[in-house]
């Protein structure tokens, strides 16, 4: 299953590596990829669309499901 979520804050590269690490970090992804331009990350796994808001806030960034 893929999930995508709006993130806003990316402003380059590395706050893209840094929201993937986010999203990899939380139990049932299994891949996470994050683009700046769209402002949104697609993951790949099975969870809940809530805990990637969550992770990617707590990263430092905003975020919807």
């Amino acid at each position: 299953m893929t999930t995508t979520i709006s993130v806003e804050g990316m402003s380059c590269g590395h706050c893209e590596q840094t929201v993937e690490e986010a999203l990899r970090d939380v139990a049932g992804v299994t891949d996470a990829t994050a683009d700046r331009k769209a402002e949104q990350a697609s993951v790949a796994g099975d969870t809940d669309a809530a805990a990637l808001v969550q992770a990617v806030e707590d990263a430092g960034y905003t975020a919807h499901a």
